[in-house]
């Protein structure tokens, strides 16, 4: 279509499309329905495991799913066989990877990934995080939406294959750690109880028992940053 040909109230034009006849509508009905039919099939023989959280080759299978559908549906130029090929790649491929991750861990750990340990006693394992490009602040937000207050609350911290956190907590709700509360909520913060004698590195949260304030480099992390702990 040329531009000049191009009106800005023609809404055959805008509706339908351009050179694409009333007809087409109705086709478009038939071609979703089979394309639906299709991908209900497709995700059915790729397993349970698609309709839960993926990992990064399903997520990839799902792309390219999603590839091969849009085009034959839209285009009456295009016909539904290119999506059924590429449907039938798609889930012959996924189907000789899961079976290969379940015979070979080298290859379950290749394709899917190995799970990460971000935390662990109290203190963020910060190389880790920068491995598997976490940032400190996301790590916090996961640990407070557990409606923890300290640092110290935390026992172990995962990050899975699949990119979920996995975040287990001490039955203790008085350990003492680094306060993780935003530095702007004033109101909440004036309301925790300090620890004296004990003090956080405000990077990591590493602990040290001192009557002042520190001015050495955290033994764990290497900064020198250091806040009172707080009991939560």
């Amino acid at each position: 279509m040329n531009t000049a040909d191009a009106e800005l109230w023609d809404w055959m034009r805008i509706l339908i499309g351009d050179g694409v006849p009333p007809i087409f509508l109705l086709e478009v009905v038939l071609r979703i329905v089979v394309v639906y039919l299709l991908l209900i099939f497709s995700m059915r023989i790729m397993g349970k495991r698609m309709s839960a959280l993926i990992s990064r080759n399903e997520m990839i299978a799902m792309i390219s799913l999603a590839a091969a559908v849009g085009i034959p549906i839209q285009d009456p130029e295009r016909g539904l066989l290119p999506a059924f090929i590429i449907a039938g790649v798609v889930i012959g491929v996924q189907r000789i990877v899961s079976t290969n991750t379940m015979k070979n861990p080298g290859f379950e750990s290749l394709v899917v990934g190995n799970v990460g340990s971000l935390a662990a006693d109290g203190r963020l394992e910060l190389v880790n995080m920068r491995k598997s490009r976490v940032t400190r602040e996301r790590m916090l937000t996961e640990i407070r939406l557990k409606e923890v207050v300290s640092l110290g609350r935390v026992q172990r911290a995962y990050l899975e294959a699949n990119g979920s956190f996995t975040i287990y907590l001490h039955e203790d709700h008085e350990r003492e750690g680094l306060c993780i509360l935003p530095g702007w909520d004033k109101e909440y913060l004036d309301e925790l109880q300090v620890v004296d004698g004990k003090y956080a590195c405000g990077s990591c949260g590493n602990m040290l028992e001192s009557q002042k304030k520190p001015d050495e480099k955290c033994g764990h992390c290497g900064h020198n940053e250091w806040y009172k702990a707080v009991k939560a």
